[in-house]
């Protein structure tokens, strides 16, 4: 290499380097700095590689050791509240715009490929990372105060605010390894049909729910014409895509019946978007998508009433805490030969990234509960703490 181009590398380089440095000092976070929150660089090409690859390199270039940061969850927070996610975009991003306008990225065989990608990494390390009931979505911390009751409490919740009864037919969309089945079941003596896109997550939840009045479906949505007393969808409507929230909606009008009760429960963005941030796109969620409220009512205008809408989205925050800890407590128990050290960082900076996100109320957490045409006398939950 010539003088020339050595120098221009070392201009480029220190050009990146300040760049980067300015971004992150604006959210009052120090390269090199002792304070937690402070990022340790390791590796001087980590600057460019943040300038030119955006969200995917920084979050590549920590799981491959470039960069690390005692308090993620903290540094994570103050990038979202200093808003430098809106300053960091980059034209790479392009294409993933791109993709999502011009193709319907959640439909078809697609439905399926996040439940081989995310859910089916293996039952021994979600079972290590969950509570006992294996529930992979936020816990209800209002009373709580260990993981296992802020999920039966927000089962709970959803049990209370579906009006069950013995002997309704409920439809759990996104059933996962089958908890919240068998905590309806268990509990209130309904009987369930819950649909999942992971063969491990099916066939786990089958093993869960035998001799319960279960029914367990490798299956997406879109095709069900059967007739529900109560529906319930958990974690699973940020898959979904917004080409297809009205078809949704349309569905589960569809399988609903006339005097019935639809919950949704979903993370929700601030913004109305097209688009996932692209680390978590690739890395973690194919596909994925968080709904804005704009486009949840959209989609559900003309086809259901609104009967509630209530927002926990920071108990998402103690809730990603508490699984990281679990993995971290795991980690020397769990096969080196399926879950390597890279594996381990890309899984700690997605739950600390994460909820640094909750934390600063950049994300939220939202359960609504629907109506097929709307409860005469309007509605009322039944013992709602």
């Amino acid at each position: 290499m010539t003088k020339w181009n050595c120098e221009m590398n070392r201009l480029a380089t220190d050009a990146a380097r300040n760049r980067v440095a300015e971004l992150l000092g604006r959210a009052d976070i120090l390269v090199n700095g002792s304070r937690p929150w402070d990022l340790q660089v390791n590796r001087e090409s980590f600057f460019s590689r943040v300038v030119a690859e955006g969200s995917l390199g920084f979050g590549d270039s920590y799981v491959e050791g470039w960069w690390d940061c005692e308090a993620i969850d903290q540094m994570i927070e103050k990038v979202w509240r200093a808003g430098l996610p809106d300053q960091i975009r980059v034209w790479r991003d392009l294409p993933l715009v791109l993709r999502a306008r011009f193709f319907n990225l959640q439909r078809g065989n697609r439905a399926f490929q996040v439940g081989s990608h995310h859910y089916d990494k293996g039952n021994d390390f979600y079972g290590r990372m969950l509570d006992s009931r294996m529930i992979y979505s936020c816990g209800y911390w209002a009373e709580a105060e260990t993981l296992d009751q802020a999920q039966e409490d927000k089962l709970e919740l959803i049990c209370r605010k579906l009006q069950l009864e013995p002997g309704m037919r409920v439809l759990d969309i996104g059933c996962g390894w089958g908890g919240a089945a068998r905590f309806a079941a268990e509990r209130y003596g309904v009987k369930v049909t819950g649909l999942t896109v992971s063969k491990e997550q099916a066939a786990f939840a089958r093993d869960l729910n035998r001799g319960l009045p279960v029914e367990i479906r490798l299956s997406d949505y879109g095709e069900l014409r059967e007739k529900f007393d109560r529906i319930f969808s958990i974690g699973m409507f940020e898959h979904v895509g917004y080409r297809n929230y009205e078809k949704y909606f349309e569905v589960v009008r569809r399988c609903l019946s006339r005097d019935g009760i639809f919950l949704l429960h979903t993370i929700g963005s601030l913004v109305t978007s097209t688009t996932t941030d692209p680390w978590i796109e690739q890395r973690i969620f194919p596909n994925s998508l968080l709904p804005s409220a704009r486009q949840i009512v959209t989609a559900a205008e003309g086809q259901m009433v609104m009967e509630d809408w209530h927002n926990f989205g920071a108990d998402y925050d103690q809730t990603l805490m508490c699984w990281h800890r679990n993995i971290e407590e795991a980690w020397d128990d769990l096969d080196p030969g399926r879950y390597d050290e890279k594996f381990r960082r890309m899984w700690r900076y997605y739950l600390l990234g994460c909820a640094g996100g909750f934390r600063a109320r950049e994300m939220q957490l939202w359960q609504m509960v629907f109506s097929a045409e709307g409860i005469s006398g309007g509605y009322r939950a039944r013992g709602i703490r």
